[in-house]
């Protein structure tokens, strides 16, 4: 109990957040680089891997390359990727450059799973029945896609990029033995100076973030579900029908949209 009341006092201590604090303090500043490193990788995973996941859940193609390439990506031994890229990426680029080139390539790796996963699982989730009333309503395939398929998909996506999130926080740790900022140096530099409260302290800030960035992504998970689930939706009495021009032509609910083709026979 004494070991975490010293880190605690530790992280409590003012001079760890003092502006002029030695390295790898001030805290605030460690807390910062961890999330710009993670928003980064993130970003860049979501824009490679989610368009593939809408494409494959919405054309059917590619589910066994999504089980085996996910599957393979996970098994991936991440420190030793990340020592891999550093060396190869230092005989290109500046040494202070290739912490930072090498440390995000390998995050990017690591979140891509994941959020291909949730693009794939989401849309393949969507009711037929409403993704058939769509089509019956002359929509095309991508407006399908847009106004359908990824509207009530979204739940699983943000459950996607929410995970590969918190895969992040938790890798760009270690990240701090290429020289990488973020919380990882803290923890490093217990371990080197045998400070086991600053070690503590590090790991207790890194579950801490990993605790509020995965609250704030399941509130924003809980709205988009309210907005798009099926078990969210009102009534299908209290339903308003939607032109097929309408943008929330997605809250057509199956039942209403077999009646919609059936009265159009």
């Amino acid at each position: 109990m004494q070991f975490f009341l010293d880190a605690f006092r530790w992280l409590t201590d003012p001079a760890n957040y003092a502006a002029g604090s030695v390295s790898p303090l001030p805290i605030q500043a460690r807390i910062g680089e961890h999330l710009w490193y993670t928003g980064v990788s993130v970003a860049i995973a979501t824009i490679i891997a989610l368009p593939l996941g809408l494409y494959i859940g919405h054309t059917g193609r590619g589910r066994q390359f999504v089980i085996s390439f996910t599957g393979a990506m996970r098994a991936l031994p991440t420190l030793g990727l990340l020592m891999a890229l550093f060396l190869i990426v230092g005989a290109t680029v500046p040494f202070t450059q290739a912490a930072f080139v090498a440390s995000i390539i390998a995050l990017v790796i690591l979140a891509i799973p994941s959020i291909l996963a949730g693009g794939y699982a989401g849309v393949e989730s969507v009711d037929p029945h409403t993704v058939d009333s769509g089509t019956a309503m002359g929509m095309t395939g991508l407006q399908v896609l847009l106004r359908i398929e990824i509207p009530l998909s979204l739940p699983l996506i943000i459950a996607g990029i929410r995970a590969a999130t918190l895969q992040v926080i938790a890798t760009t740790v270690i990240a701090s033995y290429i020289s990488l900022g973020g919380l990882g140096t803290i923890i490093s530099s217990g371990i080197g100076l045998n400070d086991n409260d600053r070690i503590l302290g590090g790991a207790i800030l890194v579950t801490a973030l990993a605790l509020v960035v995965d609250g704030v992504l399941a509130i924003l998970q809980r709205l988009v579900t309210r907005r798009g689930s099926r078990e969210a939706r009102p009534p299908t009495h209290n339903v308003r029908r939607r032109s097929a021009g309408s943008p929330t032509v997605a809250e057509l609910t199956a039942d209403e949209g077999k009646h919609y083709v059936r009265s159009k026979k």
